[in-house]
């Protein structure tokens, strides 16, 4: 455990031991008949308590999921985490499991709160030699305090003003440059559960006065020790919610790393700008994303990135289908100036199928966000509440075609679509089924030879308590 660690530790524990319970059992049996009333509530508090001081309220949570999956002529290195060579084998398993506990104190200047999680995860059947043929890890995933102003500024609003420190999750926007805050894969195993989010080190302050938000923040990416980088950044950020449903936002960071792994992410600059929009009050089922991102460090990088999407549910049709289309373009490397202009994917993450992972087998295995343009189009179903599904079609190609392998001239990398299925078994327990498949295009035999079609599968439950 580092000392980092240590010392949230003691800081987080220090915060949570005044701090109430609120336990999430089932009720107490009741006490025996003629028990005077305010005896029956004693016993009931005594039937509920966990040992822990009861003038505050505790919540424990823990999620957990294990998954099966198959791959048809896999046979190459796994490229998610650089500089980590998984050959994978044509059936693994994963599993994870997180318990975690949280806790907030009420008092006259706001909130106190905070939380402790531990992540457990084991991957069977891949075979990285430097490992073994199983991959397991076990830490601490979030670990932070933090004040919130709760009903005390009541002219900005309830919880207007929010302070943050420690290991914590942050996600920006819906996760196109930032989400993700800890890498999976190699010796933690858990390459798809991706158990982890949590930034090695985060510290976050925000002020959010009626329909704006002002944030500033300080990330830390807790990254594998096989491959650490030293990325880490900080930045500003201001959304401005029009409804529910539209928001405007814009974001400046910059952003370190150790010059000879990461050179030209060491002194980057990125500018960011986005818009969620459902502009037409009598179609709410409109809605419209865009995002632009541009990255600039001098020769070391200088780089640009934007999405464009569009969207209609039929609420009136039954299962209600939702057609959705999605333009990508991430700028690749020109071979013939002397500066680097491949777009730095940063710390994406995965908040609906297709994003920011884009394709279960493409996105996940052999393409990154950067020298890729991408077409996707979407159809989601709803048959229920409980369950839902679609099709997806992606359509992959590369920005600069000599940058992706020496010897490539043409653009066209893959065509895929993947089928999925989410059904909600009752409120704990949701399982997951898809499948995929692959064509790789012309760029992709030019590189690696590589002509037969990829297919994919997995099973998956996930538990949430």
């Amino acid at each position: 455990m580092t000392r980092a660690i240590r010392r949230m530790s003691f800081l987080t524990l220090m915060v949570l031991v005044p701090i109430a319970v609120q336990a999430q059992e089932a009720p107490p049996a009741n006490p025996p008949a003629g028990t005077p009333a305010d005896d029956k509530e004693k016993q009931e508090k005594e039937a509920r308590s966990i040992g822990l001081p009861t003038n505050i309220v505790w919540t424990f949570n823990l999620d957990a999921g294990w998954g099966s999956f198959g791959f048809a002529n896999s046979l190459f290195n796994n490229p998610k985490e650089p500089g980590v060579n998984e050959d994978l084998s044509d059936q693994w398993f994963e599993g994870f499991v997180k318990p975690a506990l949280s806790g907030t104190y009420q008092y006259q200047s706001g909130e106190l709160y905070g939380k402790l999680s531990f992540v457990g995860e084991r991957t069977y059947g891949s075979i990285p030699a430097e490992f073994g043929e199983d991959i397991s890890s076990f830490g601490p995933e979030d670990l932070y305090i933090g004040w919130r102003s709760g009903k005390t500024l009541a002219g900005l609003g309830e919880n207007a003003v929010d302070i943050s420190v420690g290991r914590k999750q942050y996600r920006l926007g819906h996760g196109f440059l930032l989400f993700d805050g800890a890498a999976e894969g190699g010796s933690r195993g858990g390459y798809w559960t991706n158990a982890r989010k949590a930034f090695e080190f985060a510290a976050i302050g925000s002020i959010k006065p009626g329909q704006h938000l002002i944030e500033t923040f300080y990330l830390d990416k807790d990254e594998l020790e096989e491959n650490d980088s030293g990325s880490r950044l900080w930045g500003a950020n201001y959304e401005y919610e029009f409804n529910e449903a539209t928001t405007l936002g814009a974001t400046y960071m910059k952003w370190f790393a150790d010059p000879d792994i990461k050179p030209g992410r060491d002194g980057l600059n990125v500018f960011n700008v986005r818009a969620y929009a459902a502009p037409i009050k009598r179609e709410p089922g409109l809605v419209f994303e865009f995002e632009y991102a541009s990255e600039s460090n001098g020769e070391e990088l200088d780089s640009n990135a934007w999405t464009l999407q569009a969207g209609y549910e039929f609420a009136k049709v039954v299962w209600k289908p939702t057609l959705t289309y999605r333009y990508a373009s991430f700028e690749g490397d020109d071979p013939d100036t002397a500066s680097n202009e491949a777009f730095d994917p940063l710390f994406l993450g995965f908040y609906d199928w297709g994003t920011w992972w884009q394709g279960e087998i493409a996105g996940e295995y052999f393409l990154s966000n950067s020298n890729l343009n991408s077409h996707l189009i979407r159809v989601h179903f709803s048959p229920s509440d409980a369950v839902g599904g679609g099709l997806m079609f992606f359509k992959f190609s590369a920005d600069q075609p000599a940058s992706v392998a020496p010897g490539v001239t043409d653009s066209d990398l893959a065509l895929e679509i993947d089928a999925y299925v989410d059904w909600k078994l009752n409120r704990n327990f949701t399982v997951s089924f898809l499948g995929a498949y692959g064509d790789p295009g012309k760029a992709v035999q030019q590189a690696s030879g590589r002509t037969k079609n990829f297919a994919y599968g997995m099973a998956y439950i996930a538990y949430s308590f």
